[in-house]
């Protein structure tokens, strides 16, 4: 569940291995291109914690943060 945080919405993802959880980054790269909205992320080997707002709107979460976290949600 995505959480809103410090003027940003934050989901922590964890997956079986490195490999899952890069092949889950990569398919959200092209999903964040699709939207022209790219996440902040960090990744620790299976762990991958994704941090979105709309740095356009002076970093707030907007309706594109809402609507790329909808797409993240729909293939995972």
């Amino acid at each position: 569940m995505w959480k809103e945080e410090n003027k940003q919405l934050i989901k922590q993802f964890e997956f079986r291995d490195f490999s899952e959880t890069f092949a889950f980054m990569t398919r959200v790269a092209f999903l964040a291109e699709q939207h022209k909205h790219h996440p902040e992320w960090t990744n620790v080997y299976n762990k991958l914690e994704i941090r979105l707002s709309t740095h356009d709107a002076g970093n707030m979460v907007t309706e594109k943060d809402r609507k790329l976290a909808a797409a993240i949600d729909a293939i995972q």
